[in-house]
């Protein structure tokens, strides 16, 4: 292969990738199949891929084209050079309104197409849930649909021209009337008419094997059209005419409730007659949260279009009047809306896992039958479930008849790849008998082409065959597919993981302590891959700064995954390549909920950061911030903060701090401050307990707290953000709410031999010095696990009886207010994974409330003040993936401060920004919306930022001054004292 890469690299302009990680990135797509290429391409232009060829075909190595890689049967991946036309052929050239037309690249994604085509009243009509990341190259490979094929129809009925090149040079331009046809294929149409006439079935999502019945006469010969469907094996993409369609100005979503999907299937074809946009069906399996549903255990939803708003509403008002449903519903609103269809994109990664938890694959994503059938067919294929011990939850395009489901097949072990033989057998007869296609939009890849016999016959095979050689004869494009391809239960991604479990710090109690189960969760949907932040979410940050697939969620993920395989990468945790992918990672957490399956990047980091340094020296950069707390306490014990402030302004000084300490040489080094928030609440709670006294002597009542908190001095709160402290005292306890300082010496708990509390006590031995609690953020993040847990350990030990198991039943447990939303997040999730066997981490985890969570549970009668401000900032990203922040709206909203808070990372994510070579990556996710919002809001606008990482960023960054939601608050409060009260 060294030559085959030296003389590509002499042929084309773009990228060569021979290396690992290039290979690594793509030995999956979103199937259960696996094949290592031997290198990949990243063509510029048209000529390129010529290139590619050419030096492909003299050295005999097949070319798979890949768009976004979100194929699910395997059709995207192969052995030999992968064309990568995501990085550039990935421009729209050109739109004209008029003729309702535009002309794109094979890497173009779906959504940068609409976004163009939307002001013009236009849009590209068929939409995959997988739009924001799918190319408009692989829809027309695979023949994509989406929601609105009921309306708008396939890919193919969308595409009017191609601009093809074929493996042995020649550049054909596919459309109507034998159009582009390549020598032969006309007669073999000609030799078979009766066949092509007779041989397909007649069903809206019929996308399995070639679409030969295009070239038929009576079809307009439509070369073009025949050409979609076909994978990747005839020829390759350089560029597509494709029509578009007419929006509807306004749009209406009825949501019908069901009592299963049988019921909803059964209901889908009468509705066909009102003409909707969508005719889309789920089951209750699928649904996170039934929240905002109708009554149900299935639903149809069901969009309508309209001149106005009014219209769009009628019709979906006479869709629900018209149902057979148990209830239903009427969705005006665009946020709504959204809302609800974020559900159902979502269901493809929500479907990998069952409701128990257990692995669900796809395999049989989307047969199709004529959708009158549907209900009988989904009541046989239940029955064909049940009888091979298997379970699976369907849903999809019901009005098209196309079903999704992925099935709990045992891809791991020899009897269950067995079973998933025979089961795709049995199934494949029972599409056909249903009148189906094995295929109703995903294609046939390796997961059902060896199946095409039993739907269109041993002739009809042949003759695909026949026209694979007429435009391929060397068979060099994506081979193995569609004709004579593998078999089904070959090269599974599954087969070269450990069979054993390998030992991890984390527990993964989601995954049953399996780190490879961890890693399986990634299927491939790409969701991480979005270039657009929608609403409030954040993943995948560095994707979207560098556009790099190797610090993509998913890009990790397969590295992860080769390094389990060990045939690629195959120096284990010790790897270079996945350390290299990990380093850009913000540990933002905003995959582990913006995942449909639940990817935890950020915990799959430290555990890997964990193995790859042990017994290794690390980066300078986790002896200095990785270890922050510990060189903090050391200088608030010392009352030094005012000379480390004055060193650091000295900037030589600060320059060779910053190169010993692995700190970005952009960055300025925070102030400390002076003192400490515990010591000044030591000092206010002295202050406090004094005039209680002084109350009780004169006989009067003292006014003591109805509850009282645990508040957690954090590191960054205690030693760097004291203000933020001492606003939200002020807070709570204008809300009636008591403020505690935490233990700061070991408790002392002792148990009978049944395990019942005896007794309680502080230790009898006194410590040399106090101990403060900790979360273990910085050790976490750079994984420094063996550090973290000791950390954790003592401040379990620390909290003693206040994390009594026994408390979880309590009617009013202590709680713990957490300011620092990525500390509350590490408390609330690491901590319970880190230390799965000790019961007082999960009682700590669950009495972990944020500061707006306190006030709504403790103090729900109380008005904050009316400040009438708007706010802009960022919602942080470990609020919004870990904490949630529905309390911290509600808060907002009673206290008047209007506004939406962005999404997205502020980029700085604790060590991350800081770190050397991290500058320009953390300054780029800053400026995706952050920064943007606050440039834009009036001047009097309130900027919120509760995490200190983000008030950093906006000061060093755009010189403005964020606050956190109690600093805010405690402004709106009647001052304290003589007037005054210390924000420093």
């Amino acid at each position: 292969m060294v030559e085959l890469e030296a003389e590509l690299r002499r042929a084309v302009r773009g990228e060569v990738g021979f290396d690992v990680t290039s290979r690594a990135l793509v030995t999956m797509d979103a199937s259960n199949y696996r094949r290592v290429p031997a290198g990949v391409v990243a063509p510029r232009d048209a000529a390129d891929v010529a290139a590619v060829l050419e030096v492909c075909r003299a050295h005999g190595v097949p070319v798979v084209a890949r768009g976004g890689g979100t194929s699910i049967a395997g059709q995207a991946t192969g052995t030999g050079v992968v064309l990568d036309f995501t990085r550039h052929m990935n421009r729209l050239l050109a739109l004209d309104p008029v003729t309702r037309t535009a002309v794109v690249q094979p890497g173009l994604v779906l959504d940068r197409l609409q976004e163009a085509a939307a002001p013009h009243g236009l849009r590209f009509g068929p939409d995959p849930s997988t739009h924001s990341r799918c190319t408009l190259g692989g829809m027309i490979g695979n023949n994509s649909c989406g929601a609105h094929s009921v309306a708008w129809g396939t890919t193919a009925d969308s595409v009017l021209e191609l601009d093809v090149l074929t493996a042995r040079g020649g550049r054909l331009r596919p459309g109507r009337d034998w159009a582009g046809a390549p020598e032969g294929l006309r007669e073999l149409v000609a030799g078979d008419l009766a066949r092509l006439r007779t041989g397909f079935p007649d069903l809206p999502r019929r996308i399995s094997g070639y679409a030969l019945d295009a070239l038929l006469p009576e079809k307009g010969a439509d070369v073009a059209r025949a050409f979609c469907g076909s994978e990747g094996t005839l020829g390759i993409l350089t560029e597509a005419t494709v029509r578009l369609v007419e929006s509807p100005r306004a749009r209406a979503l009825a949501v019908l409730g069901y009592a299963d999907e049988s019921a909803a299937a059964e209901a889908a074809a009468g509705l066909l007659a009102a003409a909707p946009l969508t005719v889309e069906g789920m089951a209750a399996d699928l649904v996170r949260s039934p929240a905002g549903l109708p009554r149900g255990g299935a639903w149809l939803f069901v969009e309508t279009g309209g001149e106005s708003a009014a219209q769009a509403r009628a019709r979906a008002e006479a869709v629900v009047r018209a149902a057979d449903a148990l209830d239903g519903l009427v969705v005006t609103d665009p946020a709504g809306q959204r809302a609800l269809w974020r559900i159902r994109e979502d269901a493809s990664g929500t479907a990998t896992r069952m409701p128990d938890g257990s692995e669900a694959w796809p395999g049989w994503e989307d047969c199709a039958v004529p959708p009158a059938r549907l209900g009988a067919y989904l009541r046989d294929f239940r029955g064909l479930l049940s009888a091979h011990g298997l379970r699976g939850t369907p849903y999809g395009h019901f009005g098209d008849g196309c079903i999704h489901v992925r099935i709990d097949f045992d891809l791991l072990g020899a009897a269950g790849v067995a079973r998933f033989r025979r089961f795709s057998q049995e199934l494949a007869d029972l599409v056909v008998a249903h009148g189906g296609s094995l295929s109703g939009e995903h294609g046939d890849g390796q997961a059902r082409a060896e199946l095409l016999p039993r739907m269109y016959g041993a002739e009809m095979v042949a003759l695909f065959e026949r026209a694979k050689g007429i435009w391929d004869p060397d068979d060099l494009l994506n081979p193995g597919m569609l004709v004579r391809p593998a078999p089904l239960d070959t090269n599974l991604r599954f087969a070269v993981l450990p069979r054993e479990p390998v030992p991890v710090a984390f527990g993964y109690p989601s995954d049953n302590g399996d780190f490879s189960a961890a890693v399986r969760r990634c299927v491939g949907v790409a969701k991480c891959r979005t270039t657009e932040v929608s609403g409030a979410s954040v993943m995948c940050p560095s994707f979207r700064a560098t556009g790099e697939e190797e610090h993509s969620t998913r890009g990790r993920a397969r590295l992860l995954h080769e390094m389990l395989a060990g045939e690629l990468v195959t120096d284990g945790w010790r790897s270079t390549e996945v350390r290299d992918a990990l380093d850009l990672c913000l540990s933002c957490k905003g995959c582990r909920s913006d995942c449909p399956v639940g990817v935890d990047m950020a915990t799959y980091k430290a555990e890997f950061l964990y193995h790859h340094y042990a017994g290794r020296r690390r980066p300078p950069s986790h002896y200095s911030m990785g270890r922050l707390p510990r060189w903090l306490r050391l200088v608030a014990r010392t009352r030094t903060a005012g000379l480390v402030n004055a060193l650091a302004a000295v900037r030589p000084l600060a320059a060779l701090a910053k190169r010993v300490g692995g700190v970005a040489p952009e960055r300025r080094i925070p102030r400390l401050a002076r003192e400490p928030f515990s010591r000044w609440l030591r000092r206010r709670q002295r202050r406090r307990l004094r005039g209680w006294m002084a109350d009780a002597r004169a006989g009067r009542r003292p006014d003591f707290p109805a509850r009282m908190v645990f508040l957690w001095p954090d590191t960054f709160t205690e030693h760097l953000s004291p203000s933020v402290g001492r606003a939200a005292v002020r807070v709570l306890e204008a809300a009636g709410v008591g403020v505690a300082e935490l233990p700061t010496r070991p408790w002392r708990v002792r148990r009978s031999a049944d395990g019942e509390v005896e007794s309680v006590g502080m230790s009898a031995r006194r410590p040399r010095r106090t101990s403060r609690a900790c979360c273990g953020l910085t050790y976490l993040s750079t994984g420094q696990l063996d550090e973290a847990r000791a950390v954790l350990r003592r401040t379990l030990d620390l909290l003693g009886p206040f994390v009594l198991p026994e408390l979880a039943d309590v009617e009013d447990p202590p709680l713990f207010v957490v300011l620092e939303p990525s500390c509350a997040a590490a408390l609330r999730a690491d901590l319970p994974e880190l230390l799965p066997d000790d019961p007082r981490a999960a009682r700590l985890a669950g009495a972990v409330v944020t500061f707006a969570e306190v006030l709504e549970r403790l103090a729900p009668d109380w008005t904050p003040p009316r400040l009438n401000r708007r706010v802009t900032g960022q919602t942080h990203c470990h609020q919004h993936a870990v904490l949630g922040d529905t309390a911290d709206r509600r808060l907002r909203e009673a206290a008047a401060l209007t506004g939406d808070l962005a999404g997205g990372c502020c980029g700085l994510a604790g060590n991350f920004g800081f770190e050397k070579g991290h500058f320009e990556v953390s300054r780029a996710c800053a400026e995706e919306q952050l920064l943007p919002a606050v440039a834009e809001a009036p001047q009097d606008t309130v900027i919120l930022a509760d995490g200190f990482s983000c008030r950093t960023q906006l000061e060093q960054l755009a010189g403005v001054r964020g606050r956190h939601l109690a600093e805010v608050l405690a402004e709106g409060l009647e001052p304290e004292g003589d007037g005054k009260w210390d924000r420093k």
